[in-house]
């Protein structure tokens, strides 16, 4: 199956690219002339909103710009503070331009749970049937920023199922398997590999 991934960030059409491609799909960025599309995303409703409304748009963008025997992918993506009452969530990213990871950080006071998870929903369409998945990485915020790989809170998010370092100090794909990404790319892999599809 050929997949157009909507998303701007080629870090996660490469990750996708990467888990789907043993099951004989190919994964490519969406790009209508040469441009990632951008779409509405109703963030205050949640990360799984968030997915519905791009796989809605993008699949009418695939009928308008009449691009046939393909399938879809949408992926949204938050890191979730036990501190904080399911946030930033679906806000994440636009929370980490505003206040950044240093930010973040401040608001962490020394009483408060360092807990966090990201959580991830990835759905693929061909037009017909949809397979959804989730995908969750338990974790904990760090006390400073630490390392640059990774996008977005690695630097400040250490996995449960880790060595004590954030993802933002490992080597690029070195923690493929156990990402909140990975996870849900996992599940949708093991649905479009089912002989039920």
């Amino acid at each position: 199956m050929r997949i157009l991934f909507v998303t701007s960030n080629k870090g996660k059409v490469s990750e996708a690219r990467k888990l789907l491609a043993d099951l004989g799909h190919t994964v490519e960025q969406l790009l209508v002339g040469g441009l990632a599309p951008k779409f509405n995303e109703p963030k205050e409703l949640g990360i799984e909103a968030v997915a519905n409304s791009k796989m809605v748009q993008a699949l009418n963008l695939l009928e308008q710009e009449g691009i046939e025997g393909v399938a879809v992918m949408v992926e949204d993506s938050g890191v979730f503070l036990d501190a904080f009452d399911e946030w930033p969530g679906a806000e994440s990213a636009e929370v980490e331009d505003k206040i950044g990871l240093e930010g973040i950080l401040s608001l962490l006071k020394e009483d408060m749970s360092r807990g966090a998870e990201y959580r991830a929903v990835a759905k693929i369409s061909d037009g017909f049937s949809t397979w959804s998945a989730e995908g969750v990485c338990r974790g904990k915020i760090a006390d400073s920023v630490r390392g640059s790989g990774g996008f977005g809170y690695d630097p400040i998010f250490i996995p449960d199922e880790g060595d004590g370092r954030t993802f933002g100090e490992w080597e690029e794909g070195k923690f493929t398997g156990i990402t909140h990404r990975a996870k849900a790319m996992n599940g949708l892999a093991e649905l479009l590999e089912s002989p039920s599809r």
